[in-house]
């Protein structure tokens, strides 16, 4: 019997057990180490903000790891990996042989060397333990400065606007979401949040974090010369892989641990997913790590059904980002930076409004979103502008009119055929389960399809033989 080892109970090495289990049934055994339960750090905002409770935060129980035959270590790590014997060292001093081993551990939340960064109320919020610190501190309305302006610290941002708090932020950078968004698209997010209380310092340091006396409050002098008091201070300074138990391996390492497109690291029958794995770019082709729920998904499905023994290729991971400011919703998808490329833009300040499109030759291969919710993510151009870039659809004659009319993608969507293609693709060559774990067993409500069947049956019966509406600016020349 095959021995799976998977190191981590996130998103990924769930996925990568179901994968598992679909592809060998349960013919195998499968043993998963987590010093933690197994949870999604993604909804912890959610948490914070009371939307949900602990338990929606959970993706596995014990009940779930029995159905899928799984021995579950939790509260253990993982000190050393032994290639060559193919076994592991616990923190618990037993030793764990294994056929495959999949690496999962995620990643872990950065603390900068600042003086005072550990005295009481300064937290990071990265783990399950995380949220309950903050929110065992966090309550009525505190003062609350958040360290870093990137993609993860304004999630908890949200949240914590959401909670009525007073809040300011500090980034070193001299642009709020400096690896998502242009200095455009994060000026207008800038202003979005100071017209709502949120006090902002980019381009400023924390030089020291101070409490006097017996006071409860915090106080923090930037590189700017100003001060802030604060009950709380949440770091969100970056993260970094957790591989340093991996010393010694001989697994090779970039930044993350190197695997190829089956997510198999450079010893064989040794694969990585998620925010630990540098793994193949769908718009480059080089390695990258996109620390993000769908590429650690999607990892561990690859990985899963790779070390099952059912050889599939991963395409590539598409860098995304989508998020929600204060009811600013915010998205940009693959190569956004223009680095000589060409781009179009809208921009209406007043709202605010704001559309980039990058482009190579006539494929769209970079987009940025920044609006209220009606005008971005309630429309389809959203899911039309990632489905371009995914496929890498070449649009012909179609790009110019997207670039003369950059709010109208949908005539250039179906004209490409993406959607044809996008329904087409599967991940590991059959349509995708719904995962064994739902909170409490409960179930989605059945799709209602009467109103879809009241759209299609409305069809006239000579469809096709209707002459279609002129699009501007298409086939003029001809």
């Amino acid at each position: 019997m095959t021995r799976h080892v998977i190191i981590g109970g996130g998103p990924a090495g769930m996925a990568a057990v179901e994968a598992i289990r679909a592809s060998e049934g349960q013919a195998s055994s499968i043993t998963l180490i987590s010093d933690e339960p197994a949870y999604s750090r993604m909804v912890l905002p959610y948490y914070l903000a009371r939307e949900i409770s602990e338990a929606h935060v959970l993706i596995g129980d014990q009940a779930y790891f029995d159905r899928q035959k799984v021995e579950a270590l939790l509260g253990v790590q993982v000190q050393k990996v032994d290639t060559q014997a193919h076994t592991l060292t616990l923190s618990d001093g037993k030793t764990l042989p294994f056929d495959t081993l999949l690496l999962a551990t995620g990643s872990s939340a950065q603390r900068p060397s600042i003086p005072g960064i550990d005295l009481d109320g300064v937290h990071t919020f990265w783990t399950l333990g995380d949220a309950q610190k903050v929110i065992a501190k966090g309550q009525g309305t505190p003062e609350a400065v958040l360290v870093g302006a990137g993609f993860i610290g304004f999630i908890v941002l949200n949240a914590m606007a959401k909670l009525g708090w007073k809040l300011s932020v500090v980034e070193v950078e001299g642009q709020v979401l400096p690896r998502m968004l242009d200095t455009q698209g994060a000026a207008a997010v800038a202003g979005w949040l100071r017209a709502r209380g949120v006090a902002l310092h980019t381009g400023a340091q924390v030089r020291d974090i101070s409490k006097a006396g017996n006071s409860s409050k915090l106080t923090l002098s930037l590189s700017t010369g100003a001060t802030l008091s604060a009950d709380l201070v949440i770091l969100a300074t970056g993260i970094r892989p957790n591989i340093d138990f991996l010393a010694g391996s001989g697994i090779a390492m970039n930044g993350g641990v190197t695997v190829n497109d089956r997510m198999q690291t450079s010893i064989p029958g040794i694969y990585a997913a998620g925010d630990v794995a540098a793994g193949p770019d769908l718009l480059t082709g080089t390695s990258a790590i996109h620390a993000i729920q769908p590429t650690a998904v999607d990892h561990g499905r690859i990985a899963g059904a790779n070390m099952a023994g059912k050889e599939t290729h991963y395409p590539g991971s598409l860098l995304i980002n989508v998020l929600d400011v204060i009811k600013l919703h915010c998205a940009s998808f693959g190569v956004w930076r223009e680095e000589g490329r060409e781009v179009t833009t809208v921009f209406n300040p007043t709202r605010p409004i704001y559309r980039k499109y990058v482009w190579e030759g006539d494929r769209l291969v970079g987009a940025i979103f920044v609006g209220p919710i009606d005008d971005v993510t309630m429309l389809n151009d959203v899911g039309m502008a990632k489905g371009l870039i995914q496929t890498k659809k070449p649009l012909g004659s179609w790009a110019q009119y997207v670039r003369s009319h950059p709010t109208d993608l949908r005539r250039a969507y179906v004209a490409s055929g993406v959607a044809d293609t996008l329904v087409r693709q599967t991940l590991l060559g059959a349509p995708a389960r719904d995962r064994d774990y739902r909170m409490n067993d409960l179930k989605p409500a059945p799709w209602n399809k009467a109103p879809h069947a009241a759209l299609v049956g409305s069809r006239p019966a000579k469809y096709t033989e209707l002459k279609p509406t002129p699009t501007p600016g298409i086939g003029k020349n001809k």
